[in-house]
């Protein structure tokens, strides 16, 4: 027995149920990051392509501004200068925009201004070389500011285009990220509760399972097993305590068995010694009141006849006290025989007959295909004639007194006397086949008839009981083992109407 507990069976199961829920609460902050640098990526991509669809529009509102130029100076016919700001050309306002969506980028800012100094160079270039009319339309679509500024908005939309790229790759390798996480949690999560209901099974159910098997043998009477458990923690204690129990219970045990088979050998032994003398003692009355030691008148004569009685209760006690002995120490020896079952009826109601005061109807049925049984059939009728005389003793006058023979389940036989007396109590009909327990009418009786019938059916391999309630009558039976099996049964009533009138 454990002297203190140092763990908790549940402690491994805790450790892998916290260990899993800190996981979950791990992974779903893991989500949640991975959910925000999404955002933040997918931000920037839209930036990114805030800033290229602008690029694009700088660059063709500077190919626009060219090409609109020289259109009109085209169809004009005159080389006179543009002026571009009173037309408000769109790239001021493509610029304008681009450069508020790249403010917080300082080089994006420092490559905005070298475009827009190029530009006004650009734009200056063209101006003089328009007024001073020395250079052809088609010299001034050759200019090298244009070439540059060209180049430079090319570089810029190139860099977004390769900073998209870059972000997108980063948002699929975040999104790869998350789909891995939750895989990997998944399996987690599938590994955590496959190992919870492994230390379930191992830490709950298996000792629950000894538990249980140890008790039925514990029930079984088996008290020298002993629950195989070690662990300190719960159940360990519990099994020690329960281990202690058992122990106390055996020991107690033994000391009522030795104090039993004491008990038993002092009653066997007292029977035993009383019987000789109660022989001698019946003898010397039978002498007497015949008359054998002298003339005996009618007074004397009805002491003795009352002592003779009295003795002869005595025998009958002691020698039924021998019977029980020698069944309880399976010493007795039974003869063996095919059993014929009308014979052992007729018998035991003719000797019920002989001996009842009151006018009573016995009805028969005995099955015609019975299975063989054998036994000692003074035995027998001997357990039959007892439990017929019980069911005299509470039947009414004139009543009427059921003996069945019928198959049984499993190719036995079973015997059944039922009268229709008060019936007995549920509580009492599972005291009545102990030893000394008095039944219904057997008032200023031991109480061992129904005890010894029970061991006589057990020692024939059978068993015995009752089926009774309260003012309906009773139903004693007891079932006898069959040596060959019948399936089929037909049942022959054999109505006898006795009574001691006509006996």
């Amino acid at each position: 027995m454990h002297s203190s507990r140092k763990g908790n069976f549940l402690t491994p199961l805790h450790t892998s149920i916290l260990l899993l829920v800190l996981f979950l609460f791990g992974q779903q902050a893991f989500n949640l990051l991975i959910a925000h640098l999404n955002h933040e990526a997918c931000d920037r991509i839209t930036h990114a392509l805030l800033v290229e669809r602008e690029g694009e529009r700088l660059l063709n509102a500077v190919i626009d501004n060219k090409e609109k130029g020289f259109l009109e100076n085209s169809s004009q016919g005159r080389s006179n200068p543009i002026d571009y700001g009173d037309k408000k050309p769109s790239f001021h306002n493509s610029f304008n925009h681009l450069y508020n969506l790249v403010q917080d980028n300082p080089a994006q800012i420092k490559q905005l201004d070298k475009i827009r100094y190029i530009y006004n160079q650009w734009q200056k270039e063209l101006k003089q070389k328009a007024l001073s009319g020395s250079v052809s339309n088609s010299a001034l679509a050759k200019s090298t500011s244009f070439d540059s500024l060209h180049n430079e908005i090319e570089k810029l939309i190139q860099h977004k285009e390769m900073l998209l790229r870059v972000r997108k790759n980063r948002v699929q390798y975040l999104n790869d990220i998350n789909t891995a996480i939750n895989i990997f949690s998944t399996l987690v999560i599938l590994f955590g509760a496959v190992l919870n209901l492994h230390l379930l099974h191992r830490r709950v159910k298996l000792p629950l399972d000894k538990l249980t098997q140890v008790s039925k043998l514990w029930q079984a009477g088996q008290m020298e097993v002993q629950l195989c458990y070690t662990s300190k923690d719960e159940i360990g204690e519990l099994a020690g305590v329960l281990n202690a129990i058992a122990d106390e219970t055996r020991h107690r045990q033994e000391s009522i068995e030795v104090r039993n088979q004491q008990l038993e050998d002092m009653i066997s032994a007292l029977s035993h010694d009383l019987r000789i003398p109660l022989l001698a003692t019946r003898n010397t009355l039978d002498c007497m009141i015949r008359g054998a030691f002298g003339p005996v008148n009618d007074t004397w004569k009805e002491v003795f006849e009352e002592y003779h009685e009295a003795n002869e209760d005595l025998l009958k006690l002691v020698e039924l006290l021998l019977d029980i002995s020698r069944y309880e120490a399976r010493s007795a020896s039974l003869i063996c025989d095919r059993l014929n079952w009308k014979k052992i009826l007729i018998k035991v109601i003719g000797q019920v007959k002989a001996t009842s005061t009151h006018e009573l109807a016995f009805v028969c049925k005995i099955s015609q295909l019975l299975p063989t049984v054998y036994g000692d059939e003074l035995e027998i009728q001997r357990v039959l004639q007892n439990l017929l005389d019980n069911a005299v003793r509470v039947s009414k006058p004139k009543g009427e007194i059921l003996l069945e023979i019928t198959p049984y389940e499993e190719g036995q036989v079973k015997i059944s006397v039922s009268d229709y007396g008060s019936g007995i109590a549920p509580q009492a009909q599972e005291k009545l086949f102990h030893r000394f327990i008095q039944g219904r009418g057997h008032r200023g009786r031991s109480g061992l008839g129904l005890y010894l019938c029970r061991q006589i059916i057990e020692a024939h391999g059978g068993n015995i009981g009752v089926e009774s309630s309260l003012g309906e009558g009773s139903t004693f039976w007891f079932t006898l083992p069959s040596a060959i099996n019948n399936v089929d049964c037909h049942y022959e009533q054999n109505i006898t109407k006795c009574s001691k009138n006509n006996a």
